[in-house]
């Protein structure tokens, strides 16, 4: 299935969904454009890397801990492939402007990057000796498609099911289509607990809580309303305040 829009129009530009996937596509473009050993270098340097984080608290280096955590915002806007790139960017435009709608621009941010924290430090949970640099937005954009579980789950998904050569375009509800791609989240985080599964290189227990993250603290990132009666003719709106 591929998600190709949602039936909710955006009330404002969201500005910093779009300096996001710009930030996110200038860094890969540096990245592919370095040598490949000094390429393997800015990854492993700027990657998050659980058993490097692991061995910084267990010395209780206190600057080198901090650094690491640097390290999770950094690795937030790498990316191992143009495919990994593409798919995560392609979401984040999909769900981000209605969340960016309902939070503002700069809430959006914050709230973006306490998902990537949040989603980087359950695969650390998960994964404390991985020697392996994990990279990716997709535990911040979780967060995201997370809130927007919670905030549109009435909104659909105008999705394309490939049946050989004919194109099926379907909607489906927000609530059914992030629904089951969390279960499958979370059905493939248990099962790794386990043993190797398909696309053993997802990190799936980042997905899994940058999701979680989302849905359970969207609420105070929102904007707030007040009912307002109009003197004149009694009309009933809202407007926001900050």
């Amino acid at each position: 299935m591929i998600p190709l829009k949602d039936t909710i129009p955006s009330r404002e530009k969201p500005f910093m969904t779009w300096t996001i996937i710009l930030i996110n596509v200038f860094v890969f473009l540096y990245q592919i454009s370095l040598p490949p050993e000094a390429a393997s270098q800015f990854v492993y340097k700027y990657s998050f890397v659980p058993a490097r984080f692991t061995y910084y608290l267990e010395h209780g280096f206190l600057v080198a801990i901090t650094v690491s955590i640097g390290s999770i915002l950094t690795s937030m806007f790498m990316h191992g492939s143009w495919m990994h790139l593409i798919s995560n960017m392609w979401s984040l435009w999909l769900f981000g402007d209605n969340v960016e709608d309902r939070v503002g621009h700069f809430r959006f941010l914050i709230f973006y990057i306490l998902s990537g924290l949040s989603a980087s430090l359950t695969h650390w949970f998960f994964n404390i000796h991985s020697s392996i640099p994990t990279v990716g937005a997709s535990g911040a954009i979780s967060g995201v498609m997370g809130a927007y579980f919670l905030m549109f789950p009435l909104s659909r998904i105008v999705t394309l099911i490939p049946l050989g050569f004919i194109p099926l375009f379907i909607e489906i509800p927000a609530l059914f289509y992030l629904g089951i791609w969390f279960l499958s989240q979370v059905s493939s985080g248990i099962l790794e607990l386990f043993g190797p599964v398909f696309g053993s290189g997802i990190a799936w227990w980042a997905h899994i809580g940058g999701f979680l993250f989302g849905m359970l603290t969207i609420n105070f990132f929102k904007r707030k309303y007040r009912r307002y009666n109009n003197f004149f003719d009694d009309e009933i709106f809202f407007y926001r305040y900050y």
